[in-house]
């Protein structure tokens, strides 16, 4: 930091009289004040605990201190504006995105065949002649790692699997079990909406052995308002609540349960009972735990299991969707975009 000059404003604080003779005195009492100052200053700034970092400056500083906040209140009354702007813009823009999805969704089902033009894409760092030789054997050897014939092969298989394993966050909540069902996803998409402001994942499956849903849903509630007791903490829209759906799982195949025995004892005698509990399972994405209402408290295990849920809708609607294919092939696999 530079050296203060001019702290206060006239009429307050230590003034420095650059004279001579007779009152060179003054000069050399009030720069020793100055300098006192100036130490009691850094003293307060440099102090440990940023809430008291206001405590012992002097109340011209104080005054000075007071207007900036308030400027910086401005700027977070103004932030929110943007924020607003800005999903109303999301909003627009997503309905130009939605013909890109839907040509995606049906190459990725195999409904449409893309025509020798369509697949005409090749970027400079993709070309064959530059590519290793482990990778060009990947390439090659496509169809021969499937578990299809290749004549048989329709569209994508497990794009959506594969999109989602390769993704940050959402990667560490699929379990081994989880695979298999979600090989029968066959698109996701994110729809946002102003009134209330927030979004919804649809997740849509063609038919299978596990449940009998053709969608699931899961939805969210935005709020765009700074926290009264802590207003200059507001940084952007907030996840305020989410709502998951019932599945309607066939017999013996919710992998979100298990059955484990447990010994009761009972008069004296041991019984062994049967007892269901909650099993780690993507698919409890859609029963998350109830948002607490405002001053209610939260046990640690419900504040994770709602971070974690946050974190995962958050980054399908903003990476795995808009980036389906690049995590897909890898070229965002274990690192964020």
């Amino acid at each position: 930091m530079g050296d203060l000059k001019d702290v206060g404003q006239a009429g307050e604080g230590p003034e420095l009289k650059i004279n001579t003779g007779d009152e060179a005195v003054d000069i050399e009492q009030n720069t020793a004040q100055t300098e006192d100052l100036k130490d009691g200053i850094m003293a307060a700034l440099n102090h440990k605990s940023c809430s008291s970092n206001t405590l012992n400056l002097p109340k011209p500083v104080k005054r000075n201190v007071k207007a900036l906040k308030k400027l910086q209140l401005a700027y977070v009354n103004t932030k929110v504006e943007y924020y607003k702007e800005r999903h109303e813009l999301e909003i627009k823009y997503e309905k130009k995105f939605e013909p890109l999805y839907g040509k995606q969704a049906a190459i990725v089902t195999g409904a449409v065949i893309p025509t020798d033009e369509e697949c005409d894409f090749q970027l400079d760092s993709e070309k064959k002649a530059e590519l290793s030789n482990e990778i060009q054997k990947v390439e090659d050897d496509t169809e021969a790692k499937m578990d299809v014939p290749a004549a048989a092969i329709k569209g994508i298989p497990k794009f959506w699997l594969t999109a989602l394993k390769n993704g940050p966050i959402v990667a560490d909540v699929i379990e081994e079990y989880d695979e298999p069902i979600l090989e029968h996803l066959i698109d996701i998409k994110a729809i946002t909406s102003s009134d209330p402001m927030g979004f919804y994942l649809k997740f849509h499956f063609e038919p299978n052995d596990y449940f009998t849903d053709t969608f699931l849903i899961k939805s969210y509630e935005l709020k765009c308002v700074p926290d009264p007791t802590d207003v200059f903490s507001f940084d952007g829209l907030e996840i305020d609540s989410c709502k998951g759906c019932t599945i309607d799982w066939k017999r013996f195949k919710n992998v979100t349960v298990k059955t484990i025995k447990e010994k009761q004892k009972t008069r004296g005698a041991v019984r062994t009972v049967r007892k269901t509990v909650r099993n780690d399972s993507f698919f409890n994405f859609f029963n998350p735990p109830p948002v607490p209402k405002e001053g209610d408290q939260m046990d640690g295990e419900t504040v994770s299991i709602l971070n974690t849920d946050f974190r995962v809708g958050l980054s399908i609607k903003d990476r795995i969707i808009p980036y389906a294919v690049l995590y897909f092939t890898g070229r965002y696999c274990g690192r964020r975009i």
